[in-house]
C-alpha cells in the first residue's frame, strides 16, 4: 500500500513584501473560488477576500510617498490579508485529497517535501553569508575532530592577489555563526581558519573569499 504524503501550503507570508502578499491573494481569488467542486465552502467568502485585497492594493499605493501613517496602514492591511490566506490555505490542505493537481488549483504553492542537504563551502567553512547590517558577514565553520575552539582570520584582497593585514578572531564553537564586523562594503575578503587542539594549532585552512556588502 502506497502512503501519501500530506500536502502543505506555503503559508509563511510575514517576511513577504506587501506586493508579494497581494500577488498571492489575487492568485487565490482566481483559483480556489473558481473550483467549487473541490472547494465548495472556503472559510472566507470571495467578496470579503476581494475587499481585503483591494484595501491592501490601496494601502500599497498610498505608502509610496513613504509616510509613516500610510506605511503603518499598509502593514495593517497586509496582516489582515495574511490571516485570511492562512485560513483558506489550511482549508485547501484539508480538501485537496492530497492530490497536487487539485491543490494547485487553489492558487497556493505547496511546501517542498524534499530537503537537499547544504553542501559545505570547503572542508573548513560550512557557510559564509551577509550579516544583518552593512559591513558584516556571518561565518559558520565545519566542526573539526579534537578541536577545543578555533581561530578565524580574514584580510582584504587587493588587485593582483595582494593581501592586506590579517585580522584574527577567536571562535568558541561552530554554532552559532561567528559575526565578522567592520568590513568595507564592496571589498573582497579572504577567510581562513585553524583549530585549537590539545597538541596546539592546526595549519590554516584553504582560503575562501567573499565580498562584503
Amino acid at each position: 500500500m502506497t502512503q501519501t504524503t500530506p500536502i502543505k501550503a506555503t503559508l509563511g507570508f510575514k517576511k513577504n513584501s506587501a506586493k508579494d502578499v497581494l500577488a498571492r491573494v489575487n492568485a487565490v481569488l482566481g483559483g480556489i473560488f473558481t473550483d467549487t467542486d473541490d472547494y465548495p465552502n472556503p472559510p472566507i467568502d470571495q467578496a470579503t477576500l476581494k475587499s481585503q485585497a483591494d484595501a491592501l492594493s490601496a494601502g500599497i499605493s498610498a505608502a509610496l510617498d513613504g509616510g509613516k501613517k500610510a506605511i503603518a496602514e499598509r502593514e495593517h492591511q497586509k496582516a489582515v490579508v495574511i490571516k485570511s490566506l492562512r485560513q483558506i490555505g489550511q482549508y485547501a490542505e484539508a480538501n485537496c485529497k492530497d492530490e497536487i493537481t487539485i491543490f494547485l488549483k487553489s492558487g497556493y504553492n505547496a511546501v517542498s517535501s524534499t530537503r537537499t542537504p547544504a553542501v559545505p563551502l570547503s572542508a573548513a567553512f560550512r557557510k559564509i553569508v551577509p550579516g544583518g547590517n552593512s559591513g558584516q558577514i556571518l561565518v559558520t565553520l565545519v566542526a573539526q575532530a579534537a578541536a577545543f575552539s578555533y581561530v578565524l582570520r580574514w584580510a582584504p584582497a587587493a588587485a593582483g592577489g595582494t593581501l592586506g593585514t590579517w585580522i584574527e578572531q577567536p571562535v568558541g564553537n561552530t554554532r552559532p555563526p561567528a559575526l565578522v564586523a567592520g568590513l568595507i562594503p564592496g571589498t573582497t575578503y579572504v577567510f581562513q581558519v585553524r583549530a585549537v587542539t590539545k597538541a596546539g594549532y592546526s595549519d590554516w585552512s584553504d582560503s575562501v573569499t567573499r565580498i562584503a556588502t
